[in-house]
């Protein structure tokens, strides 16, 4: 909340040290806002930020979710038959 807040100030105050961030803020102008039919969704204007290069594998990643996910469903079974008891 604090920062949203301080990067609304920043955006009104005359001489502020605002500037727009990729996937979170975006001084959108008048004509912007028309070229998009004055649609306000903040995708729009504001984006997504740019991905960050993970050095872990996605081979990896995936392969410890599905590990991880298999061991939940096991313990899910596991509940299962304690609370049917």
């Amino acid at each position: 909340i604090k920062k949203i807040a301080d990067t609304y100030h920043e955006w009104k105050r005359d001489g502020g040290n605002y500037q727009d961030i990729k996937g979170f803020c975006k001084s959108a102008t008048l004509a912007e806002i028309e070229k998009h039919n004055f649609v306000l969704t903040p995708g729009r204007y504001v984006g997504i930020p740019d991905e960050v290069e993970s050095e872990i594998s996605f081979e990896e990643t995936m392969g410890a979710l599905t590990g991880k996910l298999a061991a939940q469903m096991k313990e899910a079974t596991e509940l299962d038959v304690e609370i049917k008891a």
